[in-house]
């Protein structure tokens, strides 16, 4: 079995996601530790983390998968930005701690012209200054679609950024559908196939999360432009592969198909028939 949610609005606080992922019909989800477009983070109160922790154990939740701002790029050219992102990965990471055992996840970042090995360095060096033995957080480097200058496009790259991170054991990979299909994978047709290159490549134990998402592109476009499930080119088939296959179980996945709440409701369900029979 799998855990099943979606992206939530964090503007209510913490146990009001709890209880709006509910709602729903998910027993995880994501959710932005800031403005996704911005820096601005909303001050955290305590007692409603914690009461989000207690929500979780007495409604069976899985992990949650927070998400990184999309301004974030710690391998940005500018060094003003990397600084700017570095700092704010080390300041989600320390807000994480009022909601520990869970993953934080982010894009590692567009080396806009500098190239992908200049980048691998400054992703891993970001992360070794952000990240700390205290913390009770696994860091997820997501799988991308190589649109532009974007780096972890496939898993070589990723690979390379975690052989560089000290504390390597607190960090995996997310593993999203949409971007590893848009990226050159056969995820809807062979995904035994990719889940043994990954294993070969990074270590299937570090797939700690999927982002599940059919793909308005065919293969190989390096697009990254996701769709409702079933109605883009992987399909109900392909969708349906993922959640069932055996070496994913276990695992908190996220819709990020472009819905509101009745289509996340109906995925959800639909996922979850998938699961029972």
């Amino acid at each position: 079995m799998i855990n099943i949610g979606c992206h939530l609005p964090s503007s209510g606080g913490f146990l009001a996601m709890g209880r709006h992922a509910t709602e729903l019909g998910a027993d995880t989800f994501a959710f932005f530790t800031r403005n996704p477009r911005g820096g601005a983070a909303k001050e955290i109160d305590p007692k409603d983390a914690e009461a989000l922790v207690t929500y979780m154990k007495e409604n069976s939740f899985g992990k949650l998968v927070a998400h990184a701002p999309y301004t974030m790029n710690v391998c940005a050219a500018k060094e003003d930005i990397r600084k700017f992102s570095r700092e704010m990965l080390a300041d989600d990471l320390e807000r994480m701690q009022y909601v520990p055992g869970n993953y934080y996840n982010f894009h590692p970042g567009s080396h806009v012209g500098q190239g992908a090995e200049a980048a691998v360095v400054m992703i891993a060096d970001a992360v070794n200054f952000a990240l700390k033995e205290e913390h009770q957080t696994t860091l997820l480097l997501e799988t991308m679609a190589g649109k532009g200058s974007e780096v972890g496009r496939n898993f070589e790259e990723i690979r390379a950024i975690i052989d560089r991170i000290e504390l390597s054991d607190k960090v995996g990979v997310c593993f999203d559908t949409c971007h590893t299909w848009d990226g050159g994978y056969d995820v809807r047709d062979d995904l035994d196939g990719v889940l043994r290159e990954f294993d070969e490549v990074i270590g299937i134990d570090r797939l700690k999360a999927v982002h599940l998402n059919d793909s308005k592109n065919d293969r190989d476009t390096h697009k990254d432009r996701h769709e409702v499930i079933g109605s883009g080119f992987l399909g109900e088939d392909g969708i349906r592969r993922a959640v069932t296959h055996p070496l994913l179980q276990g695992k908190p996945f996220i819709l990020e198909t472009p819905n509101e709440d009745p289509g996340y409701k109906k995925e959800i369900a639909l996922i979850r028939e998938w699961m029972i029979k």
